[in-house]
């Protein structure tokens, strides 16, 4: 009896009803929102609040949340380098798939390395992926650190922790960068409102129905 591979035997099966179809039923074109940053950056926030915007405007998106994915599809992952890999790996397929659904897909995760994001970025066609930086200074993370996360790190209760003793590794090339403004977090309005803004131009075809031009953004 032989022992097959992976990947022997397996077939890509084409549905009748296919990405394009499903786009025209929701009235939008999917991609994928990758917040990237510090714990304690704001990209929860900032995805929650993109959520709700999109929303009242009738486009129809879905948040991956890293700490909520990590109690299902990834509760059985560290964070070791192998398994912040996999995770990252598993979030970037799902997000493909929402994202080939027709759906707004926001993935928020501190997702540290450069190479793992640039992977999910590889995932999709080109202009689908909208990388989202919160280019927060690390003593205002650790200021808020409402999970209480670097200040266990800082004992030395915690290990590998991004920011501490681990690198997290800042895009090079972003879509959208968010960052203080004279020493002031902008409202989390006002961070919807600029990819929003973003997601509207023609710059990007994929995802321009969703620009309201009446509607004030940054």
């Amino acid at each position: 009896m032989s022992t097959l591979g992976n990947s022997t035997n397996i077939f890509w099966h084409e549905c009748p009803v296919g990405n394009h179809e499903r786009q025209k039923l929701l009235n939008q074109k999917g991609c994928v929102v990758w917040i990237t940053g510090l714990s304690g950056s704001g990209k929860s926030t900032l995805a929650c609040s993109l959520g709700r915007e999109l929303h009242s405007r009738g486009k129809l998106s879905y948040i991956l949340d890293g700490d909520n994915l990590r109690h299902g599809l990834n509760k059985d992952l560290g964070f070791k380098a192998e398994d912040r890999i996999e995770n990252i790996r598993r979030v970037g397929e799902v997000a493909k798939l929402f994202a080939d659904a027709g759906l707004i897909c926001v993935a928020s995760l501190i997702s540290p390395y450069r190479k793992d994001r640039d992977a999910c970025r590889a995932m999709l066609p080109d202009d689908n992926f909208i990388e989202v930086f919160m280019n927060m200074p690390l003593e205002l993370c650790e200021k808020r650190d409402a999970k209480g996360l670097y200040k266990l790190a800082r004992a030395g209760k915690i290990k590998g922790f991004t920011g501490i003793d681990d690198p997290y590794e800042p895009p090079l090339n972003c879509e959208i960068e968010i960052r203080q403004k004279d020493g002031v977090c902008p409202a989390p309005c006002a961070m919807a409102g600029q990819v929003v803004s973003y997601l509207g131009r023609e710059r990007i075809p994929a995802i321009s129905m969703i620009y309201t031009p009446s509607i004030h953004v940054l």
